[in-house]
């Protein structure tokens, strides 16, 4: 079950790792795989499109949220948790958010203090939309751009 997957540092793309005395104040980005065997006070997100991994070990510690396709959590956790992927929670795995899964194998012993929500395909948020009302016209001779009503917001 657990340590059966791929292996601690299993991932092709390169293997980051927070050491047991290290603290990390700010969010991290980053791809492959993110081992956090000391303390992140800020928000770990996985690139866009890669198959990022984080695994928080026993004595690791993220103080924010986690955004990754794939989350191992033997340690703890406070701030929300986002898995595109699979969610473990081992045995000593501790989360004080909210989690948001795809796959979820939790271990007896394990913790969520916060609600459980399921999704097929948890989103993150999507880039803004432009505003289907409002029509931007190319800049006049006069140097003015105007923003007029688009049609849909005129019937």
């Amino acid at each position: 079950m657990w340590g059966s997957k791929k292996g601690k540092f299993g991932s092709a793309s390169g293997t980051t790792l927070v050491a047991r005395d290290t603290t990390i104040v700010g969010d991290v980005h980053f791809s492959g795989c993110l081992e956090i065997e000391g303390i992140v006070q800020g928000n770990l997100v996985a690139d866009e499109g890669s198959s990022g991994e984080v695994s928080v070990a026993e004595n690791g510690r993220v103080e924010g949220e986690i955004r990754a396709p794939v989350v191992v959590i033997d340690g703890t956790v406070e701030g929300d948790v986002f898995s595109t992927e699979r969610l473990e929670l081992a045995s000593r795995g501790r989360v004080l958010g909210n989690v948001h899964y795809a796959m979820l194998e939790m271990a007896a012993g394990s913790e969520v203090n916060g609600s459980l929500t399921h999704s097929d395909a948890v989103s993150t948020p999507a880039a803004k939309q432009p505003d289907p009302f409002i029509e931007v016209t190319e800049m006049g001779a006069d140097g003015v751009v105007q923003a007029v009503p688009s049609k849909a917001a005129k019937s």
